[in-house]
């Protein structure tokens, strides 16, 4: 499994186990960690000539490292990439992927349905730099469409979307970026809420794929990381060296801990899902709640298309209730079980308020109308009993209900 050449005989399963494992000359069963910021050279030549680029081998941990280097082949051998670059964290990849290929004077098209973070770096950040960028509140084919102009470089979007699982038509988008942007016009899909393992962004035509590691692929809520999945010449040229320069690094135990999550991954996601359209299913009926948003619901107007795009809905739900942001913080403060905190992607189930944390900086007219209101609540659904979690989230439905 050491092989480019092996990854297409094999699931994903088997990849996350067993793609691109790096042993020592101690022949380790598991992964090594490699905690080290330099590496040491037989002779001055070949210190001289690893630097100039002429031999291949590790140099300085800010941009090379074993276990760093297991971490990204293995991703991109999950993802159906050619190759992979990791960051400190999500936000950091993306900062990187758009530095990387805009330049003053180019555009960006986004979905106004994104981490409220990315629309901070795209709307308020890179504007200082020379790049514009349009908001799309529309998973319309056509909006993107029109949104488009000759000098766009980057076309960005999550799918399903934070916080309201709103699902985009990849292919379609895909085919308007390659057909009316600018030449080198790069499309991203974050694949943070359905992983490789549910969705496969490149397979239905996007060129990159982000995720912010820190989520479903360490899967515990213990480290940050980030990553690009692409063609080598956008990994290993562009991204590469911007990463050499500015030093986001991610860190070898970092790297560590994302391996060991990749190999439990598949069996989280699936159990992930399973969870979550259960406990979608028994919201939609509660009285209490005005509208669930989950893409693999019968009722989201995105089922369709989410089941031709993906193979299940993920852990990550949205549900209103009846009232405003009283009644939602009631909800949040009668749990006893599950974590209040604005994580997600965790093996332990975590509610939060996106008006007021997540996406609390985004413009209130922005939350309108990407359907983020104050009576909004998200959940990343765990892995513990199903009933349990009913039973939490009752204690406070049932009092809304009367």
């Amino acid at each position: 499994m050491n092989h480019e050449n092996d990854f297409d005989a094999y699931s994903i399963d088997t990849l996350a186990l067993r793609a691109n494992l790096i042993r020592t000359q101690f022949g380790e069963h598991s992964e090594a960690i490699f905690p080290t910021i330099s590496f040491v050279y037989k002779d001055a030549a070949e210190a001289a000539a690893r630097f100039a680029g002429e031999a291949e081998g590790y140099m300085y941990s800010r941009f090379t490292n074993p276990s760093v280097d297991m971490f990204e082949q293995r991703l991109a051998a999950m993802e159906g990439g050619e190759a992979c670059i990791a960051f400190a964290s999500g936000m950091a990849a993306i900062h990187a992927l758009v530095m990387g290929v805009c330049q003053s004077g180019d555009h960006v098209v986004t979905s106004g349905a994104v981490f409220g973070t990315t629309l901070t770096l795209f709307n308020q950040l890179m504007p200082k730099f020379g790049v514009q960028c349009t908001v799309v509140d529309s998973t319309d084919p056509a909006a993107w469409r029109r949104a488009m102009r000759p000098n766009t470089k980057l076309v960005f979007c999550e799918s399903p979307s934070n916080p309201t699982g709103e699902v985009f038509d990849i292919a379609a988008i895909a085919e308007i970026a390659h057909t009316c942007g600018a030449d080198s016009c790069i499309f991203a899909v974050d694949n943070c809420f359905c992983t490789p393992v549910l969705q496969l962004p490149l397979k239905l035509g996007a060129d990159v794929v982000m995720h912010s590691a820190t989520k479903h692929l360490d899967g515990q809520g213990r480290v940050m990381g980030g990553a690009i999945v692409g063609s080598k010449k956008l990994c290993k040229e562009t991204l590469y060296a911007y990463l050499r320069t500015t030093g986001a690094t991610l860190s070898a135990f970092n790297a560590w801990v994302l391996i060991k999550g990749l190999e439990t991954l598949p069996l989280r996601m699936r159990a992930h899902s399973e969870n979550a359209l259960a406990l979608a299913v028994w919201l939609e009926k509660h009285p209490a709640v005005e509208r669930v948003y989950y893409p693999f619901l019968p009722s989201s107007p995105h089922h369709a298309l989410a089941k031709k795009q993906q193979t299940g809905g993920g852990a990550v739900l949205s549900f209103a209730v009846k009232g405003g942001r009283k009644e939602a913080w009631s909800v949040v403060d009668a749990t006893q079980m599950v974590s209040i905190t604005a994580n997600l992607g965790d093996v332990r189930t975590t509610l939060t308020h996106p008006y007021t944390t997540t996406h609390a900086r985004m413009p209130v007219d922005a939350k309108a109308r990407a359907g983020i209101g104050e009576n909004l609540l998200r959940v990343s659904v765990g892995l513990e009993s199903i009933s349990d979690l009913q039973n939490d989230f009752a204690r406070g439905l049932n009092a809304l209900a009367g």
